[in-house]
This record gives C-alpha cells, sequence and structure tokens, in this order.
C-alpha cells in the first residue's frame, strides 16, 4: 500500500514540474510607440497628452509635474524587458520627455 501511495504521489508532483509545460507571454503596462510620441506638441495640457498616451501607470504623490508610462514584457518565462517614459509638466503642461524604449514592441 506504502508503494501505490508513493508512486501515485511521484506521479502526481512530476506533474507540477514537468519541463514542457506551456508558458504564456505576460505583458504590463502601457504601450507607447514613437509616432504617438511624435505627436507631443509642448504646452499641450495634461488631458490632451493623457488622450494620447493613456492613463499613466504611476503618479508621483509628492511631484505632480511628472507622470511615469511603463511597459514590462516577458515571454514565456524569460527575461523581462522594460521600457519607460517619464512625462513632465510645467503647470499642467507638457514640456519634454525622457524614454528608453525597447527596440521593437513585443506585442505587436
Amino acid at each position: 500500500m506504502q508503494k501505490l501511495t508513493a508512486l501515485i504521489l511521484t506521479i502526481i508532483l512530476s506533474g507540477c514540474a514537468f519541463p514542457g509545460v506551456y508558458k504564456i507571454n505576460v505583458q504590463q503596462g502601457n504601450i507607447v510607440t514613437d509616432e504617438e510620441l511624435s505627436k507631443l506638441n509642448e504646452g499641450m495640457p495634461r488631458s490632451q497628452v493623457q488622450a494620447l498616451l493613456g492613463t499613466p501607470l504611476m503618479l508621483n504623490p509628492v511631484d505632480s509635474s511628472r507622470e511615469y508610462y511603463v511597459y514590462t514584457f516577458q515571454r514565456r518565462g524569460g527575461s523581462i524587458e522594460e521600457q519607460r517614459i517619464i512625462v513632465f509638466y510645467d503647470a499642467d503642461r507638457y514640456t519634454h520627455y525622457e524614454a528608453e524604449l525597447l527596440n521593437e514592441t513585443p506585442a505587436y
């Protein structure tokens, strides 16, 4: 009986660590393209920038002059690729952005 129990437990537990388990692509955040960034013009109101780029992923509660757009992509359990864009404002008017973009957007 103990051998049968051990065999059943081994079979069940080996299914959890089977090397052929399918892993999905995981993407999170804001997908922002070069084309969208090129449409930004100095002096645009914050609402217009958000209409173009979407809702920022992170807001700084201490300094409202910045908004953060972050996108991460993980292909089937591999390494995580990250894209960051920081949009700067002066009195709720767009001034400039800083970006670390991915070479390609894997979601497309």
